[in-house]
């Protein structure tokens, strides 16, 4: 089967295995799918990307496609842990938009197609943090004021916690001075005790329901409590802002490859890319998807950065294996 067939050339008698970040994929495009194509879709979900990355490696867990960032997805090449798919043949890569035609690991994309893309800043409820108003800064969450104790919420994400305090601190993400790698760490510990959790799942609940102040906060999820709380804040810090890209690639030894291929190509039409965005609250990498959208969504600065913030993305960098061992000791420490 060539990997330009359609979605409707998908063998009927096929079943899809996803495994994804939770919350993250609409039931109505699973159903969509199914519809058209007679294959049918299930889908699990994963906590963080080292549960995602030990799944893998110890055997796939029968699974057609995963959804990485391209922090893992250069392991998993390296590893041969995902299949050459050659997504840049495929009849809808021409919908991708330019900037996103290539990435860091993958840059002629013969491995990975994107998902969602978004950034990493925080949110917080003005009612529950001093004076009403949080400045355009790391500050806030990382060195908060002693009232906010037990309040904050932390994603339970290594490289995206890292990431804003080496920000904050003007310290390169990639650095490979274990000087430098103590100062985040000596941060981090600081800030340890105003962290009422680190968790990825939850964070809509958790400021909807009032539990924390501030949540460091994916966009897509920001824009899904602002439905519920209008008036609570996403912020772009100043110091510098996580850009990314979620990825949809196939393991190596999926057991049905080529509906899985099948799939991924459906995914780059507009109104399917359109529909993962109105429930997922990130923008997509497709053109013309925007007529599908809800106003709601592209109205919303936490999903489309506003012009006077574009200067603060800092897109993903490849850092080397001396900089990631820093890391990953500095995440170990603060953990135990």
């Amino acid at each position: 089967m060539a990997l330009g067939l359609s979605a409707g050339a998908a063998r009927a008698d096929g079943e899809l295995h996803l495994y994804n970040w939770s919350n993250y994929f609409p039931p109505e495009l699973m159903k969509k799918f199914e519809k058209e194509t007679g294959t049918k879709v299930t889908i699990d979900n994963y906590a963080s990307e080292e549960d995602l990355l030990a799944k893998l490696q110890a055997g796939g867990g029968g699974y057609d496609i995963v959804f990485p960032t391209p922090t893992t997805l250069g392991t998993m090449i390296k590893k041969g842990l995902v299949a050459k798919i050659e997504v840049n043949q495929m009849t809808n890569f021409g919908n991708i938009l330019p900037k996103f035609k290539s990435v860091s690991g993958d840059e002629n994309r013969d491995y990975s197609a994107p998902y969602m893309w978004g950034t990493t800043g925080f949110t917080y409820d003005p009612s529950k943090v001093p004076d009403g108003k949080m400045a355009q800064s790391w500050k806030g969450l990382l060195e908060p004021d002693d009232s906010l104790k037990g309040k904050i919420g932390m994603l339970d994400d290594m490289a995206d916690v890292w990431n804003a305090a080496a920000y904050y601190l003007g310290i390169d993400k990639c650095t490979e001075d274990p000087a430098k790698a103590q100062k985040i760490l000596d941060l981090l510990q600081k800030q340890k005790p105003f962290v009422k959790v680190y968790s990825n799942d939850g964070t809509i609940d958790r400021m909807i329901a009032g539990e924390v102040a501030m949540h460091m906060q994916w966009n897509g999820a920001a824009h899904r409590v602002k439905e519920k709380k209008p008036d609570d804040v996403y912020v772009y810090p100043k110091e510098g802002v996580t850009f990314w890209t979620d990825l949809m690639v196939v393991p190596a030894n999926a057991p049905d490859m080529e509906n899985a291929k099948t799939f991924i190509n459906w995914m780059m039409k507009p109104e399917n890319a359109a529909i993962a965005s109105n429930y997922t609250g990130y923008s997509n990498t497709i053109k013309g998807s925007n007529a599908y959208l809800k106003p709601e969504l592209k109205d919303d600065p936490a999903v489309n950065a506003p012009e006077d913030v574009q200067d603060r993305l800092r897109a993903f960098k490849e850092c080397s294996p001396k900089s990631k061992d820093l890391r990953e000791r500095v995440w170990t420490k603060l953990k135990s």
